[in-house]
C-alpha cells in the first residue's frame, strides 16, 4: 500500500457512494485507475465492505450503554448464549483483558427496557454499567 491507497481508503470512509471518477479526481488519478486500485484493495481484503452510518437515537434507541461484564466462572457460554437472544439491544460484545471479561455495548428504546435486560443479564453474570452521556 502506498500513500494513494491510504488516501483512497480515507475518501471511501467519508463517502463510500462516490463514483470512481470522483474518487480519482480526489487522489489525482483517472476514474479507471482509481477503480483498479479499489478492486485490488478489495481482493487483498483491505476493503471488506461498504456500509452506512445511522443515528440510533432517531431510529428509536436513544439509551446507549456500555457494560463491563464480570463472569463468576471460566464457563462463559451461558452468557454468550444469552446475548445472542437479544440482538435488538446488543451492538457489540468484545472479549477484553483487564477489569472484566467482556465489554458489552447496547442500545435501548427506554430505561425500562434497559432495566428488564439487566435483570435477565444478572442471572448469568455481574456487570458494571456506564451510560453514554454524549459522544
Amino acid at each position: 500500500m502506498d500513500h494513494i491507497d491510504h488516501q483512497i481508503i480515507e475518501h471511501l470512509k467519508q463517502n463510500g457512494r462516490m463514483t470512481m471518477k470522483e474518487l480519482g479526481e480526489n487522489v489525482h488519478l483517472t476514474g479507471q485507475a482509481a477503480a483498479t486500485r479499489v478492486a485490488r484493495l478489495e481482493e487483498q481484503g483491505i476493503i471488506q465492505g461498504y456500509t452506512i452510518h445511522t443515528d440510533p437515537a432517531r431510529l428509536g434507541s436513544p439509551v446507549h450503554v456500555f457494560l463491563t461484564i464480570i463472569t463468576q466462572s471460566l464457563h462463559h457460554q451461558p452468557y454468550l448464549s444469552f446475548i445472542e437472544t437479544e440482538p435488538q439491544y446488543v451492538v457489540a460484545n468484545y472479549k477484553i483483558s483487564g477489569k472484566g471479561c467482556y465489554l458489552l455495548e447496547c442500545r435501548f428504546p427506554s430505561n425500562t427496557e434497559l432495566d428488564d435486560f439487566l435483570v435477565k443479564l444478572n442471572q448469568y453474570v455481574n456487570y458494571q454499567l456506564s451510560i453514554v452521556v454524549s459522544k
